[in-house]
């Protein structure tokens, strides 16, 4: 479990007045407001995150928002490691997804501010695997919709989960509409339509929203923003700095300085 939390990615913020732009996560997404409010976006609806309230995203989902003094813990925990739970729990591997977006539930607000306060205070590994396991256990035996045994995040997304199997391992290849469209066996006009339709975001922003994503692990794991930046296909480091910021609310530079960004 320790080895698993090292992988995931932590945030802890006073204070944010910030827009966010459309963009989605290979991984969950799952925090709790302390106060202000985040305005987000989210199955195609607007929803209201508030003071102890809890927000869950499913790796894919597109979501996004604007808050206001809003203070709040987020974290982003992988597929693997809610699937070990959930096998834990029913005994067969799946994926839980989740449905509800903005849950209200003292308990598993509780439950997630106890994890991330004895993470944030560096406690022994004991009590934060402790914390964390029932916190999520909580929430994927009261809240799970329902399971995919597929580990694709795209698998319902014929069209969106072909372009993302092209692309992920070329990050740095400047993909032509042409390769893209062909790659999905659709003329140019009826890929664009249809993945579009199919995903919510354009092939362009789906590549770029990619490329942030991985060069966000690449800083996490020690890489220099230049060579994140490059690696990722973008050459322009100021155009990779807006477009951090646009999905993550602060800046590469503050990744580095803040490895875990502590309220």
């Amino acid at each position: 479990m320790t080895k698993i939390l090292d992988k995931i990615s932590f945030e802890n913020i006073q204070t944010l007045d910030k827009d966010f732009t459309k963009h989605f996560h290979d991984t969950y997404t799952l925090g709790i407001t302390y106060h202000g409010i985040f305005k987000s976006y989210s199955l195609n609806k607007d929803f209201y995150f508030y003071e102890k309230s809890v927000r869950v995203n499913n790796p894919g989902d597109i979501h996004g928002g604007n808050s206001k003094s809003w203070s709040h813990a987020n974290f982003y925990p992988t597929i693997e490691l809610l699937s070990s739970i959930y096998e834990d729990i029913y005994g067969e591997k799946k994926t839980p997804y989740f449905l509800d977006h903005i849950i209200e539930d003292k308990i598993l607000y509780k439950k997630l501010h106890n994890f991330f306060l004895s993470y944030f205070t560096n406690s022994d590994k004991l009590d934060i695997e402790t914390t964390l396991l029932e916190a999520l256990s909580y929430l994927i035996i009261n809240y799970t919709s329902y399971n995919k045994k597929t580990d694709s995040i795209f698998g319902d997304k014929k069209i969106v989960s072909s372009t993302y199997e092209l692309i992920k391992d070329s990050l740095d290849t400047s993909f032509s509409l042409d390769e893209l469209a062909s790659n999905s066996n659709l003329s140019k006009y009826h890929f664009l339509r249809l993945f579009k339709k199919e995903f919510g975001l354009t092939p362009h922003n789906f590549i770029i929203n990619q490329r942030i994503n991985k060069a966000y692990e690449l800083i996490k794991n020690g890489k220099k923003i230049s060579e994140a930046s490059i690696e990722v296909g973008f050459n322009d480091q100021s155009h990779f700095t807006r477009n951090f910021k646009k999905l993550y609310g602060y800046t590469p530079s503050y990744l580095i300085k803040n490895s875990n960004i502590v309220l």
